[in-house]
């Protein structure tokens, strides 16, 4: 039976027996988390948990159930549950509920009850039923500095909105969205052509180390104490992307449009509507995946006001306003990436 086979069944698991309980000469923590960078954080814990003076220990974890991915949407485990696996945790440890309100997972979390749940990019709602299991709560690890950025895509729409400084934060969960007390926080430059994926790696990095820092303080409760209610008056919201967002519009300027490139690589990506043209033939429309960009000033460059144009090998796209959006990378429909210049 394959790793993802098994961990299906951990959806409708029956309540594990009292003698699966583990000891308590350390703190029991649940680590909840499903994309790649949550797997950074796990693997972060696990070292952690391993040392000989460490205070906690792995009690269980928690991500999405199986799902198929790639291109042969094969039915595969998280990345989470994929590196626990790797690192032989246990796989009746490994829970993936649907939802994390359904009542055997609960009932298992109950059982188990640790002393402290840690999410990072889970990707489900957590309801009271649940958050009032652990002692010392749940806390999240949000790649923004809260209370900016509230939501599913907080690093995507920073990047979409040019920011130049971001960073991670350690909160408390709380029924309102992102918006639970701060623990700790740590703030950093933003390169202006850094991608979603990348900074995305470093955020969880910083945020890991965070968490291993601050985890002496969230068990003796001085956390608790020392945590920052947010100003709700100065939150804003990072909304779920949606793949129809992915198209570019070059009535806007070059620099929006270099901040959306960045933002959503990885999924959606992002995608133009271009005609090719020629004396001959109608014009025809071709849809290109604009995967690296950067902006040019439009000096020195000759061209209608509407056309695109190779110079200095790059595809040069012009906009709104005075700049010119390079494109550096970009994919035809059915074709390979084409590299310009990088």
């Amino acid at each position: 039976m394959t790793p993802a086979m098994l961990l299906r069944r951990f959806c409708c698991c029956n309540v594990a027996s009292p003698a699966t309980r583990l000891p308590a000469t350390k703190k029991q923590l649940v680590f909840m988390g499903s994309p790649q960078v949550s797997a950074s954080v796990l693997d972060s814990l696990l070292n952690a948990s391993e040392e000989p003076n460490s205070i906690f220990q792995l009690a269980a974890i928690v991500t999405q159930p199986p799902s198929a991915r790639n291109r042969g949407r094969k039915v595969l485990p998280s990345p989470v549950a994929q590196q626990a696996l790797d690192r032989g945790f246990s796989q009746d440890r490994i829970f993936t509920p649907e939802r994390a309100g359904e009542e055997n997972f609960l009932a298992e979390m109950k059982l188990l009850n640790p002393e402290l749940c840690v999410t990072a990019a889970y990707g489900n709602i957590l309801p009271t039923k649940f958050l009032s299991i652990p002692e010392y709560g749940t806390v999240n690890i949000h790649p923004s500095l809260l209370p900016l950025y509230r939501g599913a895509a907080p690093v995507q729409r920073a990047l979409q909105d040019g920011v130049k400084e971001t960073g991670v934060s350690l909160a408390f969960t709380v029924r309102a969205l992102d918006a639970g007390p701060v623990i700790a926080s740590e703030r950093i430059a933003v390169d202006d052509n850094i991608k979603a994926p990348e900074l995305l790696s470093v955020l969880f990095d910083i945020g890991s180390k965070l968490l291993i820092q601050e985890l002496p303080s969230i068990f003796d409760g001085s956390a608790r104490m020392k945590a920052q209610v947010q100003d709700d008056s100065k939150a804003t919201l990072a909304p779920k992307i949606t793949s129809e967002e992915s198209w570019l519009s070059f009535d806007q300027e070059a620099l929006v449009l270099h901040n959306k490139v960045r933002a959503f690589a990885g999924w959606p990506g992002t995608r133009a509507k271009v005609q090719m043209m020629d004396e001959n033939s109608e014009p025809d429309t071709m849809e290109l995946k604009i995967i690296t960009t950067r902006t040019s000033s439009r000096e020195g460059v000759n061209s209608h006001e509407s056309d695109i144009i190779l110079h200095k090998d790059a595809l040069l796209f012009p906009c709104a306003g005075a700049a010119m959006l390079e494109v550096l990378e970009l994919q035809p429909p059915g074709k390979k990436v084409t590299v310009f210049e990088l």
